[in-house]
Order: C-alpha cells, then sequence, then structure tokens
C-alpha cells in the first residue's frame, strides 16, 4: 500500500539535504481518488450535483413529512449546519500555504495520511461485509420478538432491517472519519502559516477547521438516525395501528449504533497504534539518543509520526464521537418509547425523537460558539495578549450558555405532557445535571493534565531525580485521576434518576417509571455541547502538525513559539475531551444496559430487571467482563511496543549507516519508516479488534448452553449483563487512568521543554520523554479504544440478544 506513496514522502522532504537549501522542490503529484465511484463523481458537472443534491434532499423532506412535523424541524436544522460547514471549508482553505517547503511537507503528510486510511478503511469495510452476513444468518434463525410477530413484522424484515442498519452506520461512521482527516492534512498547513502572521489567527484557523470537522460529523450522526427512523416509519407503515406501535420502533435502529462502533474500535485501534508506534520510535532515538528537536527533518521517522497525528487523532476521533453519539440517541429513544408505552401517552413521538432535537440545537449552539473567537484586530501582533486555553475556554462557555437555553426550550416542547404537567420541568433540570457534568469533567481533566496546575508540574519535579521517579509520579496522578470523575458520575447517575422518578410520570400500576429517561436526559444534556467539545479536540493535532511542518521548514523562531504554544494547549484539549468522551460513555452505557434488559424482557416475555451476582455462573461473567478491559489495553499497548521496536530499529539502522544524515549531507528514507508502520498497525488492530466482538456473542452461547443443562432460564443474558456490567465499570475506571496519566506525562514533557528545570536537553527532558513514551499507547491507543470498546459491548448485546435466549 505505502510504496505508491514512498516516493513522493521521500521527494517531498528531501529539500534540506540539497546544498543544505531551506526550501522543499514542488514536484509531488497530485494524489489520486482511490474509488472509480468518486473519480466518475468528480467528473460531473457541478449542475449535475445540484440536480441530485435537490433529488435527495425532496426524498429525504418527503420522508420527514410523512414520519412528524420534528423531523421536518430536525432536518432542516442538519441541512443548515452542512452549510455552514461548507463556508467554514472555503474560509478554512481560503487561506494561503505559505511558502514551498510548508506546502510540499504537507503534502506528504497527506499522502501518507490518504494511503494509510484507504487501506486501513478497506480492511475495515470487509470485515464489516463478513459481519453483516453473520447477522444476517443469526437474525434468519433466531427466535421473533412477540411484539413485532403481532405487528406483522416477519423474521426476514427484522433481519434485513438490522443488516441495513448496521452497514448504514458503519459507513456513515467511515465517512466521519475520513473527513476528520481530510481537514486536517488540508488545515495544517494554514495554520502554520498563519502564524508567520499573527498568533490569533493561527488560533482561529486551527479551531475553524476543527469545527468544520466537528460539525459534520455531529450533523451526520443525527441526519443518519433521523432517516433511518423516518423510512423505516414510513416503509412499515408504522401510521397504521394495525402494524408497528411507533414505541417498538427505536429497537430496529441497534444495528446503526453497533456498526458505527464496530468501525470506529478499528479505526481506533489502527490509527492509535501507527501514531503511537511512530511517535515513540521517533522520540526514543530522535530526542533521547540523538539529541535533536521532536519534529526534525533529520529524523527518518518524523514523517510517519506527522502522519500519525491525522489517522489517529483526526480519523479515529471523528468516528469515535460519531458512534458515542449515535449509541447515545438510540438508547434514549429506545427508553423514552419504553416508558411512554408503559405510560400509555397519546402521543409518545416527543419523548421519542427528543434525542434528536437536542442535538440539532447542539449544531446551533455550537456554530455560534466557534463564530465567537475571532481573529486578532491587530494584524502586527505576532503574540496572543492572553492564554490561548482561556479564548478555547471563553467558546465553551458562551456554547454552555445558550445550550441550558435551548435544552430547557426543547423539554417544554417536547416533554410536557397533561397526564404529568411538571414532568417537563425535572427533566429540564435531569439535562442541567447532564451539562454541569460535562463542565465538571472538563475542567478535572484540564486540571490533572494542564502543566499551569501543580498535578503535572508535580510529575515534571520528579523528572528532576530520574526516568523511574517520573513513571512512578505519571502512574500515581492517573490512578488518582479516576476517584474526582467517578464521584460525579455517581452524583449525576443518582441526581438524574431521583429527578426523573419523581417527575409524575406512573405506569399502569401507579409506580413512577420516569427514572431511567432520567438519566437518559442527562446523557443528553452532557452531550448537548458536542459539537463544540470535539472541534476542541480536533484543533489539538492539527496544531500540533502545524509545529511539525513549522520545525521541518526551518522557520524562524517566533513562529515556532506559536505553533509550540498552540500544541500544548491542543494537548489539554485532547485530554479534556477524552475525559468528557468517558463520562459520556459512561452515562451512555448506563442507557445501553437498561436498553439491553427492557430488549430481553420483550423477547422473553418476563420481567427481567435484576441480575443476581450471588449465582456463581452471573459472577464468572462479570469477571470475564473485567479481564475482557484488562486483556484488550495489553494487548494494543503491546501493540505499539512492538510496532516502535520495528521503528526504533530502522531509525537507529539509518543514524548508523549514514552518519551524514546529522549533517545534512545525506537524506533519510522516511518512506520505509512509514512502510514499517502502516502495515504493522493494520496488522495488529485484528487481535484485540476480534477479542472485542467475539467475546460477548462467545459468553452470552457458552451460558444459553449451560443454563439449558441446569435448568437455569435466561441464564445466558443474565451472565452477558454480568458481563456488560462489570466491563463497563472496569473500562471507565482503566480509560480515566489511562488518559490522564497519558496527557500529564506528555504536557509534564512540554512544561520542561518551555524553559523550566533546566529546558531542552537537560537529564529531567530525559526523563520527561521516557514519561511521555510510556504514556503515548495509554492516552492515544487503549485509553480512547475503551471508549469505543465499552459502547460496542453494549450495542453488540443489544443486537444479539436474542441468541442468549
Amino acid at each position: 500500500m505505502m510504496d505508491s506513496s514512498r516516493g513522493d514522502v521521500e521527494t517531498a522532504v528531501m529539500g534540506p539535504y540539497q546544498e543544505k537549501a531551506k526550501t522543499f522542490p514542488a514536484i509531488r503529484k497530485k494524489s489520486q481518488l482511490p474509488w472509480i465511484i468518486l473519480r466518475a463523481l468528480c467528473g460531473l458537472d457541478r449542475r449535475v450535483y445540484y440536480m441530485l443534491s435537490f433529488l435527495l434532499f425532496g426524498a429525504v423532506l418527503y420522508v420527514a413529512l410523512c414520519t412528524s412535523p420534528i423531523m421536518i424541524f430536525v432536518l432542516v436544522i442538519c441541512t443548515i449546519s452542512m452549510i455552514f460547514a461548507t463556508y467554514l471549508t472555503s474560509w478554512v482553505l481560503a487561506k494561503d500555504e505559505g511558502p514551498p517547503e510548508m506546502s510540499q511537507i504537507s503534502d506528504a503528510i497527506r499522502d501518507g495520511a490518504e494511503g494509510f486510511f484507504r487501506t486501513q478503511y478497506g480492511s475495515i469495510s470487509k470485515m464489516a461485509v463478513v459481519l453483516a452476513f453473520v447477522i444476517l444468518g443469526i437474525y434468519l434463525i433466531r427466535n421473533s420478538n412477540p411484539q413485532q410477530e403481532a405487528s406483522g413484522i416477519e423474521r426476514t424484515t427484522s433481519a434485513y432491517v438490522t443488516v441495513i442498519s448496521f452497514l448504514f452506520g458503519a459507513v456513515c461512521s467511515g465517512v466521519a472519519g475520513y473527513i476528520g482527516m481530510w481537514v486536517s492534512v488540508r488545515a495544517n498547513v494554514r495554520v502554520s502559516s498563519a502564524a508567520r502572521r499573527s498568533a490569533r489567527e493561527s488560533l482561529q484557523v486551527a479551531l475553524r477547521a476543527g469545527g468544520l470537522s466537528a460539525l459534520i460529523v455531529v450533523g451526520m450522526t443525527v441526519l443518519g438516525v433521523a432517516i433511518l427512523y423516518s423510512s423505516f416509519y414510513v416503509y412499515l407503515r408504522v401510521e397504521d395501528s394495525n402494524t408497528m406501535h411507533v414505541t417498538e420502533l427505536p429497537l430496529l435502529l441497534v444495528g446503526y449504533g453497533f456498526g458505527a462502533s464496530f468501525v470506529a474500535l478499528f479505526a481506533q485501534l489502527g490509527g492509535g497504534i501507527y501514531t503511537k508506534a511512530a511517535d515513540v520510535g521517533a522520540d526514543l532515538v530522535g530526542k533521547v539518543e540523538q539529541g535533536i528537536p521532536e519534529d526534525d527533518p533529520r529524523n527518518p521517522a518524523v514523517i510517519a509520526d506527522l502522519v500519525g497525528d491525522n489517522v489517529g487523532d483526526c480519523a479515529a476521533r471523528g468516528a469515535d464521537l460519531f458512534e458515542s453519539i449515535a449509541a447515545e440517541i438510540i438508547s434514549a429513544m429506545i427508553l423514552g418509547g419504553s416508558m411512554a408505552k408503559r405510560c400509555r401517552l397519546e402521543d409518545a413521538s416527543g419523548f421519542i425523537l427528543f434525542p434528536l432535537v437536542v442535538h440539532s440545537f447542539d449544531l446551533v449552539v455550537s456554530a455560534i460558539g466557534i463564530l465567537s473567537i475571532r481573529g486578532t484586530r491587530d494584524p502586527g501582533s505576532k503574540s496572543l495578549v492572553e492564554d490561548p486555553m482561556a479564548i478555547l475556554q471563553r467558546g465553551y462557555s458562551v456554547t454552555l450558555i445558550l445550550a441550558v437555553l435551548a435544552f430547557c426550550g426543547s423539554t417544554r416542547w417536547l416533554l410536557y405532557t397533561e397526564q404529568a404537567p411538571a414532568a417537563w420541568l425535572h427533566f429540564a433540570l435531569c439535562g442541567l445535571v447532564g451539562i454541569i457534568t460535562a463542565y465538571i469533567f472538563v475542567w478535572i481533566s484540564q486540571y490533572y493534565t494542564d502543566y499551569k496546575y501543580e498535578p503535572v508540574r508535580s510529575v515534571a519535579l520528579a523528572s528532576s531525580t530520574g526516568h523511574g521517579t517520573n513513571v512512578i509520579a505519571g502512574v500515581g496522578l492517573g490512578l488518582e485521576s479516576t476517584a474526582m470523575p467517578t464521584l460525579v458520575i455517581s452524583v449525576a447517575v443518582i441526581s438524574a434518576y431521583w429527578l426523573g422518578k419523581t417527575s409524575g410520570l406512573v405506569d399502569t400500576d401507579g409506580s413512577p417509571t420516569g427514572g431511567l429517561f432520567g438519566t437518559a436526559v442527562a446523557t443528553m444534556g452532557m452531550l448537548s455541547t458536542a459539537a463544540y467539545v470535539l472541534t476542541m479536540d480536533m484543533f489539538g493535532p492539527i496544531a500540533d502538525n502545524a509545529g511539525g511542518i513549522a520545525e521541518m521548514s526551518q522557520q524562524p523562531d517566533s513562529v515556532r513559539e506559536i505553533t509550540d504554544l498552540l500544541d500544548a494547549v491542543g494537548n489539554t484539549t485532547k485530554a479534556t475531551t477524552k475525559g468528557f468522551a468517558i463520562g459520556s460513555a459512561a452515562l451512555a452505557s448506563f442507557l445501553l444496559f437498561s436498553a439491553y434488559m427492557d430488549e430481553v424482557s420483550h423477547f422473553a416475555q418476563i420481567k427481567f430487571n435484576e441480575v443476581d451476582i450471588a449465582i456463581p455462573e452471573v459472577f464468572i461473567g462479570g469477571l470475564l467482563g473485567s479481564m475482557l478491559i484488562y486483556l484488550f489495553s495489553a494487548w494494543a499497548c503491546m501493540a505499539v511496543g512492538r510496532t516502535a521496536q520495528e521503528v526504533v530499529n530502522e531509525v537507529r539502522r539509518q543514524f548508523m549507516e549514514r552518519p551524514g544524515i546529522m549533517t545534512y549531507q545525506d537524506k533519510p528514507d522516511y518512506g520505509r519508516c512509514v512502510s514499517i508502520v502502516a502495515s504493522s498497525a493494520l496488522r495488529e488492530m485484528i487481535k484485540p479488534g476480534a477479542l472485542a466482538v467475539v467475546s460477548p456473542i462467545l459468553i452470552g452461547i457458552v451460558f444459553k448452553i449451560v443454563g439449558q443443562y441446569t435448568e437455569q432460564p435466561l441464564l445466558g443474558a443474565k451472565v452477558v449483563a454480568a458481563m456488560l456490567m462489570f466491563a463497563t465499570v472496569s473500562g471507565i475506571l482503566m480509560a480515566l487512568f489511562l488518559n490522564t496519566a497519558g496527557g500529564a506525562w506528555d504536557n509534564a514533557k512540554k512544561f520542561i521543554e518551555s524553559g523550566a528545570l533546566g529546558g531542552k536537553g537537560s537529564d529531567a527532558h530525559k526523563a520527561a520523554v521516557t514519561g511521555d513514551t510510556v504514556g503515548d499507547p495509554f492516552k492515544d491507543t487503549a485509553g480512547p479504544s475503551l471508549h469505543v470498546l465499552i459502547k460496542m459491548l453494549a450495542t453488540i448485546t443489544l443486537v444479539m440478544a436474542p441468541l442468549f435466549l
């Protein structure tokens, strides 16, 4: 795969070695689109595009009109957000790419990223197709949902609907990942170029580039669920009282969440292994052994490192947030429909479609937050007059305030019912709990990972006494950082559940029934600013790449100072958004667990709302779930280690066989490192990914058989529930530890590089590099993959639940 781009990579970055010139020759060919269909589309006249878009919009509008007026609102907001994202795209791309040496490095990074993406997603698509056939076979032989049978939904129809949902979710997730990577590889050089003029302009370009990607990802998530729901509504004739009831329709969407989770898991694994193996190899040999800067053009692994930022932090994170929002929307729709059915509400559409409206408003308020950050009024001012993090936080505060107002309006609009007139106010308070939880999570993550605060500085200080004390301090900090988020999640879940339970909604027996939906509303509140949070996350790798381009093209120190500052802020925003992601994953997983128990009750026609861990088999299921988290994390970290060893050996070989590299008399073989990392990442992502997909299915089927022989009904479903419960708890804590420890190590290194404790090249700096190296697979491979894993376990159990009965 990478052989074709290897020559381009080498050519584009060989400039500094030709008479020590500071320019890069513009001889790179324009990258070719890999897909025949896309090539054909690119050759169409613009008017054909307009006609196709108009017809597609008309078809979607017709389906929405047949579903609900709420769907029209969602469709209009999503369309406007896409138009706004197009405006941001044109605004970013209108910025210049700087001198030729900058654009040539950017082109090399783009080639490497696009080449790896094509091959990685090609492999993922093949696995997704195979899994789709497996799901189809399972659904054709499984037991049917009695409610669906009563509605006339045949087993074959249910099978094809689930497979279509799965493939649609997988495709949308892949597109979300591609958008994240596409934006990053084109925005990085423009951020570097803007840094030559103004720090504030550079910050604005990076933020708007991240913003356009975030808006498209969130908009696609909402639009995908809305289109699928409306299409099934029309196709299955839900408005006809003799067919399926609207409250049962969300259960048909679980395949969409599973498809998104499946792609996101392998994207996060492959991209995370790629980026961190290249980073570790470049740091260990370049920084520690040779004493050269992080993005020095003499380092043979530097291009692979910069490519990794795009495929690991941008493409994978886009897919990650896509599946997070999709899982939360679907689980909330299922719980909303279930509650409306128990309460026998006349119009359940508001409770079912509420998540789509919340995220539609998310697009609006996040867009306003992005626009609130403007460029400097003084083009001649090179430095920032205030902390970039404070500027980003101000935009986040604007978004939060607007999100509170929009959320309250949404609850009054959609959740008001004559049966319980005060219920909407209780649910509005649930949303406020979620929004406050999101803000506290962001603050906690910033406190533990920003070098302005004591925790990271203590890790930096520990570096002054050696490598071992640095590692000990980082591990201790990561373990400590699990306490505050756990307490916050606990308070949020209990508060939201109590508010929902006291909302006044009761079932046919007179029992309060809004508790679970209250937690669902709190989760929606936490994710009601997801687009802006994803914007800050995308800001990080774009700024990191911009710094690498500035250093490799040998820009003046004033430019590098600006990009270094943005890079340090980007490390913090990446860490804070990971904390946000794991918090939302915790709440979403709780919802999915509840939805799983609801689905088992539907299929088994037995009340299933308790899991007794005193039963030995059930306890074993929980133990296996916890073990799965640790084994998955171990395999992910070991994959990075094995790949990094190959990179280290290759970089050492090149420095040994080509001593002229250090004096600019010989050029490194960048393409060789890119090829090594790409092939190894694709190979290494299979084992942990397969473990995550196969384990819950295998455990459920094995204990189902055990239950049949021991006359324990629903044993398979109970064991899977315990596995899911324990894996979620273990996964949340493990992800918090890995993300925070890795982020703290990284910024402790950045703090020393800013001049503290001896600065670059000091013994403290070398120890900090070791800590950063240990933390790399923690924060960018295993940790983010766990976000996806715990949600994928929940979605796969939802899809496969009938197998365990």
